[in-house]
């Protein structure tokens, strides 16, 4: 199991994005992440666990857990932030999202969401 300790930071924006490569790291619509350029993090137990994919060529990187698959924060220095998947942060988060980004490369089935049935649960 891991367990983390973080600094004391804001997040300075919490982005949408809908690139294709996003969407393949979520397989869902979109990837939901907070940047800091001030958060620093601490892994107190199982960061030997933490595995990094870097696409080359580009900034994209995702950090997951090899025993759970559970999505993890990256450090970025090379453009100076720390990004934090929405989903991992089991406390409130303060910010809503900031925009939707890479909106040109948005699934064609993503389109009106917010009208088709909600369920409290699975269906049935």
């Amino acid at each position: 199991m891991l367990s983390k300790r973080w600094g004391v930071a804001q997040f300075e924006s919490f982005f949408l994005c809908h690139c294709a490569r996003c969407r393949k790291d979520s397989g869902s619509a979109h990837s939901a992440n907070l940047f800091s350029s001030t958060a620093k993090i601490t892994w107190v137990s199982g960061e030997e666990n933490i595995k990094i994919f870097r696409l080359s060529g580009s900034h994209h990187m995702k950090s997951f857990c090899s025993n759970c698959g559970a999505a993890l924060p990256v450090s970025q220095p090379e453009v100076g932030f720390l990004v934090v998947p929405a989903g991992s942060i089991d406390s409130r988060i303060d910010i809503r999202p900031t925009a939707h980004i890479y909106c040109a490369s948005r699934a064609d089935w993503d389109n009106d969401l917010a009208s088709i049935e909600w369920i409290d649960g699975l269906p049935g």
